[in-house]
């Protein structure tokens, strides 16, 4: 049996890192956009080795083995899935860049194998897999737990869904982003966090205290500073995005700056376009 899977990308806006021994514990505080920009992931049986095919946002496709993705290698092992398995990967989304490709790569992975490999298992055991997923790999914190609700969520307590405890600003928007370059998730991760840990938590209290789009934004730009996590490139794009009157921030972790409404448009640039994602992550058909 095929079973295709959709997973939103997400933009984190600010975050808190709470790391623990226990990777379904571990994760992160903070609010972020699912968008209608994703990745599709396809999965059927196959003979032999199981086979990766990405196709990314810019219509190149490549073979890969599982191993070659760390998040979802571990997802197919933990499902008992080592072989015979053939993944179509379809991205709309730069990697590296801030949008939680890998996250949606493993959620997506976990979605649709379950399904064609009938697995049985409920969609928070699958978020659990693909959250620990991640997080092993040293690629994401809360992107997963994020894809899987959609809208805009703001993740209260860290972890998978056994544990942790999230809320949403009820907003949909047109979202607009230009990607500069990657940057490493893992190793800003790998490195001191204390400091953009301490900006993530007054970010979060600002926005509980004001759960609106705005606020989010607002928070996630002070945040990207607070936390010296601005590049040059973001932090130009977010000034003249802030000089037409517009609200901009960058995407954590990514080289990437991101508005609503047509901020980027009207400061200039031309950036894609799509939405904030309200479904959060499904099986197709």
């Amino acid at each position: 049996m095929q079973a295709t899977a959709f997973v939103p990308g997400h933009v984190t806006g600010f975050f808190s890192a709470h790391p623990a021994e226990d990777p379904t514990e571990a994760g992160s505080r903070g609010a972020g956009l699912a968008l209608t920009d994703g990745v599709g992931v396809t999965v059927e049986p196959a003979d032999g080795k199981t086979a990766v095919v990405l196709e990314d946002a810019g219509g190149d496709r490549q073979r890969m083995s599982p191993g070659s993705i760390d998040a979802v290698e571990t997802v197919l092992e933990t499902l008992e899935l080592d072989a015979g398995v053939r993944l179509e990967i379809d991205a709309d989304l730069p990697l590296g860049a801030g949008f939680g490709v890998s996250g949606a790569m493993a959620l997506g992975t976990a979605l649709a194998a379950n399904a064609a490999f009938d697995r049985r298992l409920s969609e928070n055991e699958l978020v659990t897999i693909a959250h620990a997923a991640d997080v092993r790999a040293g690629t994401g914190l809360g992107d997963v737990v994020a894809q899987a609700r959609g809208g805009v969520p703001i993740r209260l307590e860290p972890g998978a869904p056994a544990v942790n405890s999230i809320d949403a600003v009820p907003a949909r928007a047109r979202v607009e982003y230009v990607t500069f370059g990657e940057r490493s998730t893992a190793d800003v991760l790998a490195g001191e966090t204390d400091r953009l840990t301490e900006a993530g938590k007054r970010a979060l209290s600002r926005v509980v205290s004001e759960p609106t789009l705005s606020s989010v934004i607002h928070a996630s730009r002070r945040f990207a500073r607070e936390a010296d996590l601005l590049t040059p490139e973001a932090r130009e794009a977010i000034e003249a995005v802030a000089a037409e009157g517009g609200q901009a921030s960058m995407a954590m972790l990514g080289d990437t700056a991101f508005a609503v409404g047509t901020g980027l448009t009207d400061a200039g640039y031309d950036p894609a376009v799509c939405a904030i994602d309200p479904a959060g992550a499904t099986l197709e058909g």
